[in-house]
């Protein structure tokens, strides 16, 4: 078929009248007053301020800190502010942590250290003597151990030992018996090393 005998198929539609509104101004037509920079406040806003006009000479090779102090003032910016500090804040800093503090402390009070000083000195030295005191700290359960006092072992191997233990709940913090507990060596923490003041 020849495109010349086809009737146009669109010539009886009439042409819509499209509403005129005003253009969005945060589409591609309001950027146009932008562009055009017909609105100075506008135009500063979304393409900012030539700092020159502010009276900063921007070929310096100084910092312009120290001569703009503000976009606000006519005056150059003055040096640092005069004030005196008072003697207070030129105290002595406290002394290092000292380990024989800590074994004074209850185990209780230990167990408190460690768990709610996290990376901090403290907690080095709360697990330190809790370790010299015979406590184990379980990496994978994150509990302190303890084996019952004038205990054996019911079972013991060069890998793990099945015993009767205290143990350390800090969620409750209480100290609980776990009967017939099985301690795998690996999984116990070894004693930390002290800072070196």
């Amino acid at each position: 078929m020849s495109s010349v005998n086809q009737p146009f198929r669109d010539q009886g539609i009439k042409p819509m009248q499209i509403a005129q509104s005003a253009p969005d101004p945060f589409g591609l037509l309001g950027l146009l007053s932008v562009i055009r920079m017909s609105d100075p406040d506008l135009t500063s806003l979304a393409l900012g301020i030539d700092l020159t006009t502010l009276g900063l000479n921007l070929n310096s090779t100084e910092n312009l800190n120290k001569t703009f102090g503000s976009p606000w003032s006519d005056e150059p910016a003055k040096g640092d502010p005069e004030f005196n500090v008072p003697k207070c804040y030129y105290a002595k800093p406290p002394p290092p942590l000292d380990h024989n503090y800590f074994s004074k402390f209850w185990t209780e009070t230990l167990l408190y250290a460690f768990y709610s000083m996290p990376k901090d000195e403290a907690q080095l030295h709360a697990a330190n003597i809790l370790y010299e005191r015979g406590w184990l700290y379980h990496k994978e359960q994150r509990r302190w151990l303890k084996r019952v006092p004038n205990t054996e072992p019911l079972v013991k191997t060069s890998t793990y030992e099945r015993a009767s233990y205290h143990c350390f709940e800090p969620s409750t913090f209480e100290i609980t018996l776990k009967e017939n507990f099985v301690l795998h060596y690996e999984m116990v923490e070894k004693r930390p090393g002290l800072p070196q003041h």
